[in-house]
């Protein structure tokens, strides 16, 4: 999990809502990961064994697999959840998008960079 909070005199001072939200989307994409993998890993499987494999409460399991199934992922099954043939151009597609990121990351640090400069001279 990444953590963009920062402590100051000894406190832990919360991020503003934008690194926040940014945040809870990576956590969230990181939960839908692992939950695939656990899918893949021990299919057919339903939510209770979800939740415990992965020590998610149940209603974050079964909304990450309502996610996954409207995107083709994942479909039900009487046996519990099984993963469909679209996961893997899915996890390739995910990669190149986390690239492509890593590459805007980097730019947004020398931007942050400029400004900070700007900031100690401006003070």
């Amino acid at each position: 999990m990444i953590d963009f909070s920062t402590k100051k005199r000894g406190r832990k001072q919360q991020m503003p809502a934008i690194a926040s939200r940014l945040e809870m989307e990576i956590e969230l994409m990181e939960r839908h990961v692992e939950m695939l993998k656990a899918i893949l890993e021990n299919q057919p499987i339903g939510i209770i064994r979800l939740s415990e494999i992965l020590d998610y409460p149940q209603h974050k399991v079964r909304y990450s697999l309502r996610l996954l199934e409207q995107d083709g992922l994942i479909e039900p099954t009487p046996e519990g959840a099984v993963t469909t043939k679209k996961v893997f151009p899915f996890l390739r597609k995910l990669q190149k998008a986390m690239r492509s990121m890593e590459e805007t990351i980097k730019s947004l640090e020398g931007m942050v960079e400029e400004v900070e400069k700007e900031v100690k001279e401006y003070l």
